[in-house]
């Protein structure tokens, strides 16, 4: 595994990563434990993999638990911020990891729900939760971040739509953030090989990701994008707040 940070050069604080138990978020949540922070490993339903997650932090000497969450019911998202200070004490850094939207029969609307409403309301539930000068990181996709200038594939619309969503209700909260000494910044990178949503996108549309790759000259995988997500949680933020991993020379800037 890549390992990005200094050793404990985290120790003391405290991370949450959702969408952890498996993929970029696993490695992100490895890569935090790895610098000494003790990390909360946040999943949907499938406990098993999140606790595998937890037990090779452990067993690498680092602290780290599981905290089931469905991030689209605001109690369950209460709870998990409850049970992450009572383990840990106030959260440090919140990587916003989960998204969705290419899951079968979860709904139309599951994508929205999802990429925005539930970034939000994760932020909103964090924020009597966080530490003083804590750091919020905003996961998504160059097809996403670039989605009002540049078309994606018809199967990835709806995601790229709704996570630019997300993005920009979070970012309009940027002053109340400032206001509460809060640092926010966006990760956005170009296809990540061997992830979900690029198993999924390839199956839709065969060739994709060859194609991409192509023109792009080199696409990140897990472990690497994995390991920019947890250098933006201690880096200094751009001043745009937003952190490109991949090449963007095929995107039009807004």
């Amino acid at each position: 595994m890549t390992t990005p940070l200094a050793p404990s050069s985290l120790a003391g604080r405290t991370a949450l990563v959702t969408g952890s138990s498996r993929g970029i978020g696993a490695d992100t949540a490895r890569s935090l434990a790895a610098a000494g922070a003790n990390v909360v490993v946040n999943y949907r339903s499938k406990a098993p993999r999140a606790d595998k997650v937890v037990a090779e932090i452990t067993e690498a000497g680092g602290s780290a638990i599981a905290v089931g969450a469905d991030l689209t019911n605001p109690d369950s998202v209460e709870a998990m911020f409850i049970g992450a200070e009572a383990a840990f004490d106030k959260i440090d850094i919140l990587v916003l990891n989960a998204s969705g939207g290419m899951e079968t029969g979860m709904g139309e609307d599951y994508a929205m729900r999802l990429n925005r409403d539930a970034q939000l309301n994760v932020v909103e539930r964090a924020l009597p939760h966080l530490a003083e000068g804590a750091r919020i990181v905003f996961v998504t996709s160059h097809q996403a971040h670039f989605i009002r200038t540049t078309p994606t594939m018809p199967e990835y619309e709806p995601v790229a739509l709704s996570k630019r969503a997300g993005e920009d209700a979070l970012r309009a909260l940027v002053p109340e953030f400032d206001a509460a000494g809060i640092g926010f910044v966006v990760v956005s990178g170009d296809m990540i090989e061997g992830t979900i949503t690029a198993t999924l996108l390839e199956r839709a549309n065969p060739g994709a990701i060859a194609q991409r790759k192509e023109e792009a000259g080199k696409l990140y995988n897990v472990a690497e994008f994995a390991a920019e997500v947890a250098r933006a949680a201690v880096d200094p933020i751009p001043a745009d707040r937003t952190r490109y991993v991949g090449d963007v020379t095929g995107f039009a800037a807004e």
